[in-house]
């Protein structure tokens, strides 16, 4: 795959803090300002939400969106409720019951800045903030396609999609992963969501099967492109450029890309599905430049 060139990465980056930036102003306008004695909830979900990230489940949305001409504030309110289930996700994540760290996104986790039980409840309101934001008739006025968001957002959250794989997680040390385990994995933690963020675009758009099928292929292949990156960097990274702990793998035991593949093995793996992606694309031509632009993206970041 050739490589982007640094003006068109810097494009790309432009872009993505673009999206971002309407993604935060509509995050900012849903989620409840901090009032009254329960006010602190409220001040460590928009802490959690609204504290940085490079909202790239929301990219995946707006942009599949954009492939049928859906409405931006549609666009915009789903791609929010998306990240308020990976920001729930994220807080719970980081709690000591789990992955016990006290960085993310290069600032305190919500469990250090606040305490645990304000993190577990603070989660808990982005889960169900994410489920009334999508059931409003502001996200779309067609109750069907509401219902049809609802359910596959459920559906990629749950028990068969990001929880399941967070379970799978939480066992890895115990069992000896092969690799098509170590992927299962990683398509029901990480890839689930990124998974319906591509499929809420289409669900907007009211896409044919065979264009969901195209999408459900990109994101699938950029899913488990963007987790062999993060091992990557888990691995050879260092937690000021990452912004959160490195190394835990390793020392945890659990089996990963890197660990199968090794480091050089597991980057050219990268690649091979990032341009696998891209290539799920064509139909869409150059309607698709940004969701090609992010393949390549997931495989050059550096954090």
């Amino acid at each position: 795959m050739p490589k982007k060139n640094k003006s068109s990465s810097d494009a790309f980056v432009a872009q993505l803090k673009k999206t971002g930036a309407g993604v935060d102003a509509m995050l900012d306008k849903l989620l409840p300002k901090p009032n009254g004695p329960e006010g602190r909830l409220m001040e460590a979900v928009r802490y959690s939400t609204l504290g940085g990230g490079k909202r790239i489940r929301p990219f995946l949305t707006i942009h599949s969106a954009a492939l049928f001409g859906v409405a931006k504030e549609s666009a915009e309110r789903t791609a929010a409720a998306i990240e308020m289930i990976h920001c729930y996700s994220l807080i719970h994540d980081d709690l000591p019951s789990m992955d016990d760290d006290d960085l993310r996104r290069g600032i305190k986790t919500c469990h250090i800045k606040y305490d645990e039980a304000t993190a577990i409840l603070a989660g808990d309101a982005l889960q169900a903030l994410a489920f009334e934001v999508l059931a409003d008739e502001k996200t779309h006025q067609d109750a069907s396609i509401r219902i049809e968001l609802v359910d596959a957002l459920a559906r990629a959250a749950g028990p068969k999609g990001m929880v399941g794989g967070q379970m799978l997680d939480l066992v890895a040390h115990e069992h000896n992963f092969d690799m098509s385990e170590v992927a299962r994995l990683q398509r029901m933690k990480t890839g689930a969501l990124i998974d319906v963020s591509c499929l809420a675009g289409c669900i907007l758009g009211k896409a044919s099967e065979h264009a969901r099928h195209m999408l459900h292929g990109y994101a699938h292949d950029v899913g488990l492109a963007f987790q062999i990156v993060d091992d990557l960097l888990d691995y050879e990274g260092d937690e000021e450029t990452v912004g959160k702990k490195t190394g835990k793998d390793q020392t945890q035991g659990k089996a990963s890309f890197v660990t199968m593949l090794g480091a050089e093995g597991a980057r050219e793996q990268a690649r091979a599905l990032s341009a696998q992606a891209v290539e799920h694309l064509a139909i869409y031509e150059k309607k698709a430049e940004p969701l090609r632009d992010l393949a390549n993206f997931v495989v050059e970041r550096l954090s």
